[in-house]
């Protein structure tokens, strides 16, 4: 049965999905939005629990988005063009978001992985959304994130993942019960700094590794480079003194899972 047409900003609802906006709101009750044709595609495809989702029909016009509507696992909310617009995060919304339970994954939940990287308490929510979509794009399985840092449901991160968030394990744990894991399993612990041992095009990767990275400002400390079993560096040829986080990380990615 088709839900009546949401005209108020004060709905309910309405309010609920614009307080997942704010850290507090999303922290309390376990829940993120999804905005976008392909991101709410991709939530629903990968079998994440949808609690409920808000449409604008005016706003949809092509077919893959009511391809969308059609398979949703609950009936969509309409909802007007001016209420979407106040739940939005950007200009000129697509028209369609999810309201979606989020996941804590374990590391004992972790099975078949083989490479994977681990950032110590990254600031910047975007260059964690976009280490996850280069992540799947090099084949990839699994993101660490170590000691706190970036709140993984922000809605930079889902956005700039490009739906990788809901393909891609992501474990936030601490950077010792990490190394412990990684030891049992007989991975090989990669740090990254810029006056690592051997430089990253020389390095051949054991079977199974993980690139640790530190966060933008700091980089890895002491003790966290002391934990790997081998730093790698990049050469630098201009005058930056090192690339942006997520660059950097793609560059490895690619590297070492070269065949």
């Amino acid at each position: 049965m088709k839900k009546p047409l949401i005209a108020s900003l004060s709905n309910p609802l309405v309010k609920q999905a614009r307080a997942l906006r704010q850290k507090k709101a999303r922290r309390e009750s376990g829940l993120f939005l999804v905005e976008g044709i392909h991101h709410v595609g991709e939530v629903i495809e990968a079998g994440w629990e949808v609690e409920t989702v808000l449409y604008a029909p005016d706003l949809l016009t092509s077919r893959f988005a009511h391809e969308v509507i059609s398979r949703l696992p609950v009936p969509p909310q309409p909802v007007t063009p001016q209420v979407m617009e106040s739940i939005a995060d950007k200009e000129n919304p697509q028209g369609i978001l999810a309201i979606v339970r989020q996941r804590q994954t374990r590391l004992n939940d972790l099975r078949n992985v083989r490479h994977a990287v681990a950032l110590v308490s990254p600031q910047d929510p975007g260059n964690v959304g976009t280490i996850l979509r280069t992540m799947d794009g090099a084949g990839v399985e699994a993101m660490f994130l170590l000691e706190g840092g970036v709140e993984l449901y922000h809605p930079s991160v889902v956005r700039s993942s490009m739906g990788a968030l809901f393909w891609k394990p992501v474990i936030q744990t601490s950077f010792n019960e990490f190394v412990t894991w990684a030891r049992q399993r007989k991975f090989q612990i990669i740090g990254t700094s810029a006056h690592g041992e051997v430089e990253y095009q020389t390095l051949v990767p054991s079977p199974s590794w993980v690139v640790v990275m530190g966060n933008e400002q700091k980089g890895l400390s002491r003790e966290h480079l002391d934990a790997c079993e081998v730093t790698v560096s990049m050469p630098m040829r201009g005058r930056a003194s090192s690339l942006n986080l997520s660059v950097a990380a793609g560059v490895l990615l690619y590297q070492f899972t070269r065949d």
